[in-house]
Formats: structure tokens, sequence, C-alpha cells
């Protein structure tokens, strides 16, 4: 049964490496490593394959607006390179706050960018001399200097919005959805799988621990940050049956800030788009995941108290042993 984790960015450098040092001796099938504003991603993936030789190593995201499509490019083939041919490249938007703020570069065209972002890094990984013209980008003679590992890596890409969710299953090998009811993914999948059929993935906010209202109460505040914070995804909820919950979270963050906000996300909520409580409670609510057709569940950890201890209790509530 295929199961992969994704090791948050809150973690610091030697959490994740001790993390993924456990996730080695488990039939984890793949780590996901996150960017946001801490650590870079490629460098962190290249440590990872090494503390972890067997399992395959994703990006959960690389954004499109904050290096190039070559660079993103010669990254992943440098990762594949040093992992052996374990890396699946996973991109995304990211979004407007992030890329603008953060990065200084005007959020703009997203689809279109990241359809000439896929073709020129799947043309750069052939190792074959690149010449592309698009709306966006202009490439002469770029060949690389090195022999990738392989020609063709799998690329997964971050989809919410309608536009974007059409174009991964028209461009990708993947889908990393995130923060989606049960309901409306199961509906997503079933209609576009039939069209074409690529690999599911879910990344899902997951808490574990034996005191069940402590992961609860862990999991609502990492939800209720997502939902202040991200407005690509309170807009999305909003629309897909939590109108209410989104709103009465942000007019509370934009009073309070976070400190109380989470305790306006609903049980529904927790339920629909979390995996969190006791260890007996997640193993049955991994189930739903499966069932609505999620083909990789990819479980997101997220701490309570000692880092280490929590992340053992996460693996073996989650992951056989080799």
């Amino acid at each position: 049964m295929r199961i992969a984790c994704s090791l948050g960015s809150l973690l610091s450098v030697n959490q994740i490496l001790e993390c993924s040092q456990i996730l080695s001796k488990t039939s984890t099938e793949t780590i996901w490593i996150p960017e946001t504003w801490g650590m870079e991603n490629f460098s962190m993936m290249s440590v990872v394959s090494q503390k972890a030789p067997s399992q395959k190593i994703g990006s959960s995201i690389i954004n499109i607006y904050s290096r190039s499509p070559a660079v993103i490019a010669m990254g992943a083939i440098t990762v594949d390179t040093i992992s052996n041919g374990r890396l699946i490249l996973g991109l995304g938007t990211s979004s407007a706050a992030i890329v603008e703020d953060f990065h200084g570069i005007e959020f703009k065209n997203p689809v279109l960018r990241m359809k000439e972002y896929v073709e020129i890094i799947k043309l750069i990984s052939t190792g074959k001399p690149v010449n592309y013209k698009g709306k966006n980008f202009n490439l002469k003679n770029f060949t690389l200097l090195i022999k990738p590992t392989r020609e063709k890596i799998p690329i997964y890409l971050a989809a919410v919005n309608q536009k974007m969710v059409e174009l991964t299953w028209k461009i990708a090998d993947g889908v990393i959805f995130y923060l989606r009811p049960l309901d409306e993914m199961n509906k997503t999948i079933q209609t576009l799988q039939a069209k074409r059929k690529i690999d599911v993935t879910c990344q899902v906010i997951s808490c574990v621990s034996n005191d069940s209202e402590l992961a609860i109460k862990k999991c609502k505040k990492t939800l209720a940050f997502y939902v202040s914070a991200g407005k690509i995804y309170r807009e999305f909820l909003a629309k897909n049956g939590f109108q209410n919950e989104t709103k009465n979270i942000f007019e509370e963050f934009k009073k309070s800030g976070f400190k109380s906000n989470h305790e306006l996300v609903t049980d529904k909520m927790i339920n629909a788009l979390t995996i969190s409580g006791d260890p007996e409670g997640c193993k049955s609510q991994l189930k739903k995941l499966r069932e609505v057709g999620v083909d990789l569940p990819i479980l997101q950890f997220n701490p309570i108290g000692n880092v280490i201890e929590s992340f053992k209790l996460f693996s073996t509530t989650f992951f056989e042993e080799k």
C-alpha cells in the first residue's frame, strides 16, 4: 500500500535529516521536502537522499517564479543524479503574496507560465540542445554540460483551481492536491482520471498523539494558518462547503492574528481536511483518502512537544518497518 511523508517547513535542518533517517527504515515510498521561506529545496533533497537511500525524494513544492525554468531543470537533474534517479519534481505557483512580497516578482499568467516551465524542463532533461520560443520564455542553444541520469524526471503539479487542475491532467505525471474536501476531490478525480490517468497524490495535514485532543488542536492551528494566510485556499474552501467557516476564521485573524482563530475551525473541517487524533483513529481516517481515489497519500507531519519523539509515534502509526 503506497504511502508518503512530508516533513514540514517548521522543522530544522537537523530534525528533517533525523526524521528522514527514521523513514529510511520504513516502507515509506517518497519523502517530500517543502520550500517556503526557510530551507532551500534542492540542497535539502540532496542531503535527504543520502540519509534515506531507497525512498524517492520529492519537492513539494518548487515555485515557478523564483527560479528560471533552466535553473529548476539543472537543480532537478543534479538531485536526480545524486539520488540515482529517485527524484519527483513537484512544481507549483505558490501565491501572489509570497512571489511578490518575498521574491519581488510579478505574479501573473500562472497557468501559461506553468505550461512553459514544464515544456522547457522536459526538453532540457533530455540532454539535447534546446531552442524554445514561448510567450514568457525564449531559450537559444541551451545544452547541459552533464548527462542526465534519466531523460524523463517525473513532474507533479500542485493544483487548486480548475484551470491548473485541467492543465495538470494534460501535461504532468502526477497531481499534488492539498486542502480539498473529500467529496469534491472524489468528483474531480473520477472525472479527470476517466480522460487520462496520472498519479493522484494528496498532501494532508496530519498529527498523531496518544491525547487525541492535543492532536486535533494542533491540526486546527495549522488549518487556521492556511485559511488566514492563503487566499487561494480560503477562496477554494469557501466555494466548496466552508463559506461560513473560512469567513469566521479570517475575520478573527484580522482582529487578533493567530491567537484564537483556530477555535473557529469546525469538526466538519477537521474531518474533511486533516488526519488527526490518536493512532487508531488516524489509521481509520487514512482509509477515507484511498476510498476517494487518492493513489498516494502524503502525510504532512505536524509535531507535538519533542519533535523526534512525536515523529517516532507518527512513523509507527502510519509506516511499516522494512
